[in-house]
């Protein structure tokens, strides 16, 4: 997800958003302990969208 789209979403479109990230960055990493992770750079790239979408928060805030 790029940056411009996330700046269009609402705030409550962007804590939804996030809480979804989160909730699959968690099974990621249980996928990953138990060795049925078929794309570990998809790890890299949840976290990669959940800063992004963190950044986006923090400068709507301001």
């Amino acid at each position: 997800m790029k940056a411009k789209e996330i700046r269009e979403l609402s705030v409550a479109e962007l804590q939804s958003k996030l809480n979804d990230l989160k909730a699959e960055l968690f099974n990621l990493r249980f996928q990953l302990a138990v060795n049925q992770l078929d794309n570990p750079m998809r790890i890299k790239a949840v976290k990669k969208d959940i800063a992004r979408i963190m950044t986006v928060l923090q400068e709507n805030a301001r």
